[in-house]
């Protein structure tokens, strides 16, 4: 058995980092454990480098939709499928600032603003470093996500404020180019080193649900928690049923104790990481996002849409983490 709150202890001891490199041996290994013993050294791990009753609340605002020329088998924003959806220009600053002072207002710490691009292009990336620091000024974290960036795009998007940047690298590389064929992985890895090189913080995660094996899911974890650090936050998202999308033939929606043991595992994997129960949580029971918080996760998007589909109403999700004496800035 993996001791992975054992090896925790002692590079804390060392003043060390937590260990980087996983093989893939050690990461099924935890994922097939008794569920109990899963749970146990998961709440070990995150109790040493997290308050265990507290939840990170974010939320999430598409500034730009719809019209990507990328072709993500997933995305009601893809311009490669009739989804229904209206492209749309980006947002001006002020409707960004209004909708960001609101989501504050409703108990979000973190704003993040996403636009369907494949990449920015300048006069874009200006108007986006302008909302970035204008959201700054209202005392709440950002995060963009924008798709790929050169490493002088990066740069100013650090100057301009920004803390978070989320690139998703959306499943394993096994099963990447049987959803995606315009971007490949390696453009998605190359962009977080802009990232991480610039001083922002790395958002990354990925999309279950999509017709993976349960091999993906963990072939995922693994590219995740074996880059060059770790991402500060980690966003595992089921993916939502979207019409006209190619990932609706072979969709299947995880089993409960399947998702749990996935969060447990991205926890232990990557013990000082922020584990976002991200899109999806609409179809989660109250019982399954509990046993989600009690295997690691430890942040929520709140909002009734999450960029072009639902999420959990703010009320629900405060009765919730009420019920579970969990706190936020929910009350």
């Amino acid at each position: 058995m993996v001791d992975v709150v054992e090896i925790e202890r002692t590079a804390s001891r060392a003043g060390a980092a937590p260990r980087k490199t996983w093989e893939r041996a050690e990461a099924e290994a935890l994922y097939n454990l008794p569920f109990a013993d899963l749970m146990f050294q998961a709440q070990g791990v995150h109790r040493a480098n997290f308050d265990p009753n507290h939840v990170e609340t974010a939320s999430l605002l598409s500034v730009k939709t719809g019209g990507c020329p990328e072709d993500c088998g997933y995305c009601s924003q893809s311009a490669h499928y009739d989804t229904g959806l209206k492209a749309t220009r980006l947002m001006d600053r002020a409707d960004v600032v209004a909708v960001a002072q609101r989501a504050k207002d409703a108990g979000a710490t973190r704003f993040c603003m996403a636009a369907a691009w494949r990449s920015p292009k300048d006069r874009d990336l200006d108007q986006v470093c302008d909302m970035v620091s204008a959201v700054k000024g209202l005392g709440m974290e950002t995060c963009v996500t924008l798709g790929m960036l050169t490493p002088d795009q990066a740069k100013r998007l650090s100057e301009s404020g920004l803390d978070f940047y989320n690139h998703n690298v959306d499943t394993s590389p096994e099963f990447y180019d049987k959803i995606i064929t315009t971007r490949t992985l390696q453009d998605r890895i190359d962009t977080l080193a802009h990232v991480r090189d610039a001083g922002i913080k790395v958002c990354c995660g990925g999309i279950v649900g999509m017709g993976e094996l349960v091999d993906d899911r963990l072939g995922m974890l693994m590219l995740l928690a074996n880059l060059p650090s770790h991402p500060d936050s980690v966003p595992i998202n089921l993916w939502n049923e979207v019409k006209g999308v190619p990932v609706n033939d072979n969709a299947e929606r995880p089993d409960p104790i399947a998702l749990v043991r996935l969060v447990a595992t991205a926890r232990i994997m990557m013990p000082k990481s922020v584990v976002r129960l991200s899109a999806g949580r609409q179809y989660m029971t109250d019982e399954l996002q509990a046993m989600c918080f009690l295997a690691g996760a430890n942040s929520i998007f709140i909002g009734d849409v999450l960029l072009t589909t639902r999420n959990p109403q703010r009320d629900r999700d405060a009765n919730l983490l009420d019920r579970l004496g969990i706190t936020s800035r929910l009350a």
